[in-house]
Formats: structure tokens, sequence, C-alpha cells
């Protein structure tokens, strides 16, 4: 597996999109099997676009380099461990100096520059060395699953007790060795519009809503008498692809190389097939304008589906203060259990700042006091099962965006149901590529068969050793 990583990372085989999210598969997240072969050629990867980082300084004050794809976790870096002088940040000796080298996910430059890193590590400066990234669970299995990142055990992040299971899972490789950890955890709701639901079922109590969305037979019912009152189900084709490609129960490649689709993928297209019939739901994106408008107080979409995440910082036109609907929204599990996201620290081999290292990476999943923070000043779901527990038995916690229900109580009971199974170093793209190809044939831009003829040639292109039907 290390040399297919290396590989990997040496043809900077990546075409991450913005948004995970889908993680990108399974954003993504993880414990994979072992992975086919290696390509043994791969599309030259798109340049990177122009970064805001600085360069590392080669002589004088010590660097502490954090590649980054935005400013999300450095902001609660800065609040919670840093300290500034003169406009700067560094480590709390007030000597390191902290170099954010941020780079956006966009066209998968953020992780074509963080490979050229890793790859030149062995041989780069002190001050030029990687010393923390981070990774995304779309793409995690990636760096887990190589000589490129270290065991944090060895550094001395030791206790995981507090962290829930499949985000630990998913830093880990083949042979069960840790190899970061995430600030987060991610598990995913189905987010409702509490109008809307009283409308099409009679009530907005997100119990009730959850015993009468509880399986996709039962989802696929609503979905026919929102319709019949006017409301679409879902306001993208691709809004419950992350739910059904979490539960699936086979990688996408089988040990003979070959592509395979899990049933739930298959479930997935003909459901969505189906709703895309029937007008239940919209055949734009997850990040499309057409599904976000929905999101005004005049949309006419019930549901979507994310983490805390989603709603608390990609529902904006929900929040607008003059056209939004806030305090209109609760959250339930749904159809199934799944996740979308998660920000993993990664230890990469070779820093030369490992006592910091392991300092951040404790202090966001153990020091209770600042897992609070995250909950209670960052709108986060931390990574501290302990912290959560303290939120979801407060009887005065909740969030106004959901109209007062404690979200943190709802995620907490979902959480045990995550699976992070069959994931391997080719899902975010497989994953990915499949709903941008069928995006054609679901909008009528070309039939079932060219869709699919389409994703087999991307999937030629992209993974030349993988054998497609």
């Amino acid at each position: 597996m290390k040399k297919i990583i290396a590989m990997l990372l040496a043809l900077v085989m990546v075409f991450a999109l913005v948004a995970c999210g889908q993680s990108a598969a399974p954003t993504a997240e993880p414990a994979a099997p072992a992975a086919p072969a290696a390509p043994a050629a791969a599309p030259a990867a798109p340049a990177a676009p122009a970064d805001n980082s600085q360069p590392a300084e080669s002589a004088g004050a010590k660097v502490f380099n954090l590649y980054a794809w935005n400013e999300e976790f450095i902001g609660f870096l800065k609040a919670y461990y840093a300290v500034e002088k003169n406009g700067e940040w560094y480590l709390p000796d007030g000597e390191t100096k902290i170099n954010f080298v941020i780079t956006p996910s966009d066209n998968g430059a953020y992780q074509q520059k963080l490979d050229e890193a890793l790859l030149a590590q062995a041989t780069a400066a002190d001050n030029d060395k990687v010393d923390l990234f981070l990774a995304e669970s779309d793409y995690i299995t990636k760096y887990a699953d190589s000589e490129y990142t270290q065991d944090i055990s060895a550094l001395g992040v030791t206790d995981l007790s507090n962290c829930y299971p499949y985000t630990v899972q998913a830093a880990s490789d083949a042979n069960g060795v840790v190899k970061g950890v995430s600030f987060q955890c991610c598990p995913a709701a189905l987010i409702y519009r509490r109008s809307i639901a009283k409308e099409v079922l009679g009530t907005d109590d997100p119990a009730e809503v959850q015993a009468r969305l509880n399986s996709w037979e039962k989802f696929e019912a609503v979905a026919a008498d929102a319709k019949a009152l006017g409301y679409y189900m879902t306001a993208s084709f691709a809004a419950t692809y992350r739910v059904f490609s979490n539960n699936c129960t086979s990688p996408w490649v089988d040990a003979d190389n070959n592509l395979q689709f899990d049933p739930q993928i298959e479930a997935w297209i003909a459901q969505t097939e189906k709703f895309v019939e029937n007008d239940y739901t919209l055949t734009s994106g997850i990040w499309d304008e057409e599904t976000t408008a929905q999101m005004f107080a005049d949309g006419k979409t019930m549901c979507y589906f994310g983490p805390a995440w989603y709603f608390n910082f990609s529902m904006g036109n929900a929040q607008d203060p003059d056209k939004g609907c806030y305090g209109d929204w609760a959250i339930c599990e749904g159809p199934a259990a799944h996740f979308w996201g998660g920000t993993w620290r990664m230890a990469p081999a070779g820093t030369d700042n490992a006592e910091a290292v392991a300092e951040i990476m404790n202090l966001f999943i153990n020091d209770q006091d600042v897992c609070s923070s995250l909950v209670s000043e960052q709108a986060q779901f931390s990574n501290n099962m302990t912290v959560n527990a303290k939120f979801a038995q407060d009887p005065d916690y909740g969030n106004a965006f959901l109209g007062g229900q404690n979200d943190v109580a709802v995620f907490s009971e979902m959480t045990g149901n995550i699976v992070w199974e069959n994931h391997t170093i080719y899902d975010q793209q497989l994953n990915e590529g499949l709903q941008n190809n069928l995006q054609e044939y679901f909008k009528g831009q070309v039939d079932k068969d060219q869709a699919m003829q389409n994703y087999y040639n991307y999937v030629n292109e992209t993974f030349p050793t993988i054998v497609t039907p």
C-alpha cells in the first residue's frame, strides 16, 4: 500500500472538489481494505492556483509549517493555542513562527501542493518541512496508508478514548496504526423545513418526522405527498448520494481491479431516476445556486442533508435576515445514518516540531475547555464524547437556527450508527465522477447508456489499471 500511495503522490492524481461532499467519498471517512494496484499512468494534474502562504524562512527564527485548504481550523488554532506578536502568529513558546500554507481545494490544488511538499520532505531544510497538515475524509485514506505520515502515539498522542471510533479508524492505516486525529465529528442529519413538514406530514416534531422518514420506502412515499402539495423533497439530484454511499458494503474496486457497483449505489441511481422523472427533486448540484436558492423563505424544498457545519455555515440563504427562514428548521437522522466531512490533523513523517504537533492534536480532542468552546462558541460538534454528552444533557442548550432544538443531543445519538468500511484511495474520484456524468443523464442531455459509457471513459482515463465493464 505504501508503494501505491507513493506512486499516487508522485503522479499527483488528485481531482478534489471544493466540497467533499459529497467526503468526497465516503469526505470520505475512513479505514480501507487493501487497494488494487496503482495506475501506471495518470493525466497531468491541474496547475495549482496562487495561495496566500508565505515562503518558509530558511534561516533565523524557527518555523512551524501548517498546510490547509482554508482558514477554519487556523481560526481555532489562533483562538485557543497560538500567540500573536506584531501581526504574526507563533507557537506558545513565542519564538517558533507558524507559517500557514493555505491552498484552495479547487481542482485538487491543495493536494497537489501538499504532495509536492511531502515528496520533498526527506531532503528539505528543517524550516521548510511540513509539520502538520489537514486532510478531509474524502481522501484521508490516501495519506493515512502512506509512508509520508507517522504513528501519532510515538509523538505522545495516546489518549483517544474520547474520540468517536470511526474518526480514529478513518485516520488509521491498513495495519491499524493511527496517523492523525480530527478535531470535529461529522454525523450528518436530514435537515427539514418545519413549516413544510407541517403541511406535508401534519407535524414538525423531530421524533414524529423521523418515524415518517426512517426508511427509503417511507421517504419516497412522502416525496409523492410533498409533490402533490407543490413541494420538492430535495433540491439536488445528489442530495441523498452520500447517505447511500456511506452505507456501501463493498469497495468500488475488487481484489482483481474490477470496478464494481455496490447495491447501495445502484439503489441511489434507481431512486434518483424516479425522483427526477416525478419532479420530486431538482437536477442541480449540491452547491449550485438553484439548489441553495431553495433555502430562502420562498423555497419549496422540504429536505436537505448535512452535518452541523452544513446548516451552520452553508445554509446562508436560510439565515438571510431579509429573505431567509431562520428558526424554521429541524433535524433527525432520516432513512439511514451517514456522515459528511471532518478535518483531520495528520502527522507528517520528518517534522522537526513533533512536540508542538502532539500538543495541537491533544488540545483539540482532550482539553475539555477547548472542546467545549468549539461547541458553544464555534457551533462545532466536537470529537470529544464527554464534552458532547454534557451539552446533550443541558436543558438550556439549543440551536436557534433549528428552532431551539438541541442538535448536539441528536448528533450524539446518531454517531454510534456511523460505519467506516470499504474505503479505498480511489473513492473521491469514483464517487464524484459518477455523479458528474449521471447529472447529464438526469438533465436529459444524454441517455443513460451514454452517461455510463462516459463514466467508464472517465475511470479509464483517471485510473488506467481499473477494469471497467
